[in-house]
């Protein structure tokens, strides 16, 4: 069973850093509370950490 990630927008980017906007429109986040699933590697798992206050994420098994 390969690992994903499950990530949700929590927090507004509303006057965030450029860097941050782009971080989140790379995940795949448009709006508020809207969630994307992506697989678990180096690279997602990097993105997430430049904007965790941000975003919530959840470990699941697919």
């Amino acid at each position: 069973m390969a690992k994903k990630l499950e990530v949700t927008l929590k927090r507004s980017l509303i006057g965030r850093p450029e860097t941050q906007r782009i971080t989140v429109k790379t995940l795949g986040l448009r709006k508020l509370h809207q969630t994307v699933v992506h697989n678990d590697n180096a690279a997602i798992r990097g993105m997430v950490n430049q904007v965790s206050h941000l975003v919530e994420v959840k470990e699941i098994e697919a």
